[in-house]
């Protein structure tokens, strides 16, 4: 473990890379590989042995096994939902039900839906895009709004109910502190992540009243052409088929998790019990699938396959953070920062601080993911050096990076929203801006005062 101001080379060379070419996969490549030669001395040979020790040793524990797996399942579990018809059975089970008659419950069927949905943030968002287009232009309320309640609710509650793959990603980057209670810390950062949960309350806030402000009081993208953002349904499954799964996967979660905790959640094995629950919602839903004829058995396992290939890039993300974090770990980099803040900063702004760094990192990136691996392995010693709570300091990188995501235009949740609702991405960038500003604000304000607490 070196102390020295080389140290911080590696993430910073991460972030312009990341920034630069827009990669996440490349840049957090090139971290370890600094990381691995500044240790080795300049070796070229001892580099290339730490190298692959790091990367390896990420399938060393079985936990990061049991991440990872879970991340490949999810993309299964999502392409049979759409490939089954489930998702459009459960939108047209919507329908039937009549539940929308005025405007303000056409604002509130999306905002609900993306809430209720969070086991994958697109397909949340495209669940809700799809129920809602025809609402909104039947009560005549612009696309924009309803891009802006997608992207409000889908990724805030993915960061805030964390039975999904982010949740388990951020479990793993915890992993290896000698935390005495990691899935504590991560419940632990809920009630801190001041932005999500202002950003959510923010949407309901809109959807209920209706009320408008900035550029969304004149958004143009009233109804555009209904011909052209209709779905066309080729095949409808029972609403069953999508909601037994995903009602599965969140009681086996906390089952597994109170069992393997002897009673306690908090002390429960969050990898454990995060895979065995993806594993028996994914076999339920198989079963459902079959049982109701609407895929053949050769098209279910043609269909997972297409769904794991889909998650391949996502998940080199995950192993290469892990392998990031650990190389960036046995350097120091984590407490020579903590060393530098504890002189230079007062404990109450290292919260805002880190808060301003992911936002800026994330909207420069349009990666949430890449954030998280650069700056919680930084976050983490600085909270376990300070004496500030670890979920403190990571519940403001969660924060600061889903507010980098919400304000970025080249974020892939930004451009899902625009896609998913029909609206057009600039429109969209430029009424949603406000609003994600002016939860950051607070945010920032939430922290400074909770920061002087301590």
């Amino acid at each position: 473990m070196l102390d020295s101001p080389i140290t911080l080379l590696p993430p910073i060379l991460a972030i312009i890379i990341a920034v630069w070419r827009r990669n996440a996969l490349f840049a957090l490549f090139c971290g370890v590989i600094l990381c691995c030669l500044i240790a080795a001395g300049g070796n070229p040979i001892e580099t290339l042995r730490l190298t692959f020790t790091y990367f390896l040793g990420v399938f060393s524990s079985l936990g990061n096994i049991y991440i990872v797996s879970f991340a490949l399942l999810i993309g299964a579990l999502v392409a049979l939902f759409n490939s089954s018809g489930a998702v459009n059975g459960f939108i047209k089970h919507l329908s039937d039900m009549k539940l929308v008659s005025s405007s303000r419950q056409a604002r509130l069927l999306p905002t609900v839906i993306g809430t209720s949905i969070f086991t994958d943030t697109n397909l949340s968002m495209f669940t809700s895009g799809m129920a809602s287009q025809k609402v909104f232009d039947q009560h005549k309320i612009s696309r924009a709004k309803l891009a802006y309640l997608l992207d409000s609710t889908c990724a805030p509650i993915s960061i805030l109910f964390l039975v999904n793959g982010w949740g388990a990603y951020v479990l793993g980057l915890l992993d290896g502190y000698e935390l005495s209670d990691p899935v504590g810390v991560l419940i632990g950062t809920i009630t801190y992540n001041a932005y999500a949960i202002i950003a959510v309350l923010l949407a309901y806030f809109t959807a209920y009243t209706g009320k408008a402000y900035g550029p969304m009081k004149s958004a143009k993208s009233l109804v555009p052409n209904i011909e052209n953002t209709e779905t066309t349904i080729h095949k409808v499954a029972p609403a069953k088929v999508m909601w037994i799964p995903l009602i599965c996967l969140l009681v086996f979660t906390f089952t597994l998790l109170w069992i393997t905790g002897d009673g306690d959640i908090r002390r429960g094995s969050g990898s454990f019990s995060v895979f065995w629950s993806i594993v028996s919602s994914l076999v339920i839903l198989i079963l459902l699938i079959l049982g109701h004829r609407l895929l053949s058995a050769k098209q279910v396992i043609t269909d997972s396959i297409s769904g794991i290939k889909s998650m391949i890039i996502p998940v080199a993300i995950l192993v290469l953070s892990f392998a990031f974090g650990d190389a960036i770990k046995a350097l120091g980099t984590g407490q020579y920062v903590s060393q530098l803040l504890n002189v230079e900063v007062p404990m109450f702004l290292m919260a805002p601080i880190l808060f301003i760094a992911a936002g800026i990192m994330a909207f420069s990136t349009g990666t949430s993911w890449g954030t998280f691996a650069i700056l919680i392995p930084i976050a983490v010693p600085i909270a376990q050096q300070s004496g500030l709570p670890v979920e403190f300091l990571v519940a403001a990188v969660l924060g600061g990076a889903i507010f980098g995501d919400h304000a970025s235009p080249i974020s892939d949740t930004t451009v899902v929203a625009s896609i998913a609702s029909g609206c057009d991405h600039f429109e969209h960038v430029r009424t949603q801006l406000p609003y994600a500003l002016f939860a950051a604000v607070l945010s920032l304000v939430f922290y400074m005062v909770v920061g002087l607490q301590f």
